[in-house]
């Protein structure tokens, strides 16, 4: 696991061991690390190690493309603001943006529609971009037999809110992509999120799903649309809010109560969280056990609950999650002890988790929370702020190989091999002593190797 040292490490020079410590441990894996643009700019790279690890090709965000070519296809989208959507302005797809003229051709054609929802950071939307909505056969599969629309989550909440709750229902699981089929009226029938190319097992394939629902549509069309149909009645129902007459909703002390002993149950002492691996930070989760404390804080129930926050919260800190070089928190861990992150970086969890280490500190007095709620704040100024005065909404997991390919691959500008840092740790040891002159050669030769997660 990552230490805090790593953190104070772009603040400040320190000394070798401490690199040489972490490569280390890190003798049989990749040791996930950034260098911050801020290293750069300060000189905190040793002369002769900058051609290793630094040049802006290797720091670019992930938008950065390799050189423009011609485009075989070109569709509706190329007319889009959205950047998820100008992602797949050139597949083969015959895509639409969400609006009436594509309801009025499914009306038309009676088509059902399929709903693709994503947005631009999405490692696992490129991933199903490239497998299958690249895929010339699918391509044409897909604009035969359906019309096809894709969304973007950030520009249409709303929207991906309503059949995201659908897909939650029908499959135990969500997230993006997300792949729904609909009638003409817009009432889903089937939905699901990522579909790999082929089958794997008893997982079908994207193109087995596309088939099996096209015969179910030409030849079972009442009982698919019914079936639909029951799932929706039965989410109205599970959502709805009764009471009987004269009857009173539970108390406030009640509600919390029942919380707490919801997140107990599925707390891990380990290392925090509420959940088996993939982890996720969940703030909201860590502010009201905080909330919680306060209210009962000269009770048992109340210190457990403080104790279950902070350890969480500093476990996530000292975990592989936090970025330690060039700061921030990445979206989540594809382990349960916070060591192997999913890279892309979302504003809002930056927003979050300053707030949940402010109010860890608050309530319990340690400058380490503080120092991590400052790390967040200084991450989002320096990489999610625009001169303009507005914020991204994210950094890309995926980005372009600064040497060795134009096609991205995830955690590409995040990834360096243990072989590599021990050499730029040798490089340091023999550099001269006094502070190292700031560097501007791009990166020439060294090979970022993927580890996908």
């Amino acid at each position: 696991m990552l230490t805090l040292a790593w953190r104070r490490f772009t603040c400040r020079l320190v000394e070798p061991a401490h690199l040489s410590a972490a490569a280390a441990r890190a003798s049989d894996r990749s040791l996930l690390l950034r260098w911050s643009s801020r290293c750069l700019s300060e000189g905190l790279l040793p002369p002769g190690g900058g051609s290793q690890l630094q040049g802006s090709r290797c720091l670019s965000m992930a938008s950065g493309e390799g050189p423009p070519s011609a485009h075989k296809h070109t569709n509706r989208l190329a007319k889009e603001k959205s950047p998820y959507l100008l992602q797949h302005a050139h597949n083969p797809v015959d895509w639409y943006p969400w609006g009436p003229e594509a309801f009025e051709k499914a009306k038309k054609e009676d088509k059902p529609i399929f709903l693709s929802v994503g947005y631009s950071t999405c490692h696992w939307c490129h991933v199903m971009e490239r497998e299958s909505f690249q895929d010339e056969e699918v391509g044409k599969i897909l604009n035969e037999h359906f019309v096809c629309i894709k969304l973007d989550r950030e520009e249409r909440p709303d929207v991906d809110k309503v059949y995201m709750t659908f897909v939650q229902a029908t499959s135990g699981g969500g997230g993006w992509p997300m792949s729904v089929w609909l009638t003409p009226d817009l009432r889903p029938f089937i939905g699901g999120t990522y579909f790999p190319p082929r089958d794997q097992g008893r997982r079908p394939g994207f193109r087995t799903v596309l088939t099996r629902i096209m015969d179910q549509w030409q030849n079972n069309r009442p009982s698919l649309e019914s079936s639909g149909e029951k799932i929706l009645m039965a989410l109205k129902k599970g959502t709805s809010i009764t009471a009987s007459d004269g009857a009173s909703p539970p108390s406030a002390p009640d509600v919390a109560d029942r919380c707490f002993q919801q997140l107990l149950h599925s707390y891990e002492e380990e290392y925090g969280g509420f959940r088996e691996a993939p982890k996720f930070p969940s703030p909201v989760n860590l502010m009201f056990l905080m909330s919680y404390w306060w209210v009962n804080r000269s009770t048992s129930e109340g210190l457990e609950a403080l104790q279950m926050a902070t350890h969480t919260l500093r476990m996530m800190a000292l975990g592989g999650i936090h970025d330690h070089v060039a700061q921030g928190f990445h979206r989540y861990s594809t382990d349960s002890s916070w060591h192997v992150p999913h890279f892309e970086k979302m504003l809002y969890d930056q927003a979050q988790l300053a707030v949940a280490y402010i109010a860890a500190f608050q309530v319990s007095g340690e400058r380490f929370f503080a120092d991590v709620a400052k790390d967040i704040l200084q991450y989002v100024s320096r990489d999610l702020s625009d001169q303009s005065g507005g914020f991204y909404s994210a950094e890309d997991a995926d980005s372009v190989p600064g040497c060795g390919g134009d096609r991205k691959r995830e955690g590409a500008f995040c990834v360096w091999t243990a072989s590599e840092v021990r050499g730029s740790c040798r490089t340091w040891l023999r550099a001269p002593a006094g502070p190292p002159p700031r560097r501007t050669s791009s990166c020439t030769h060294m090979e970022l190797r993927n580890r996908a997660t």
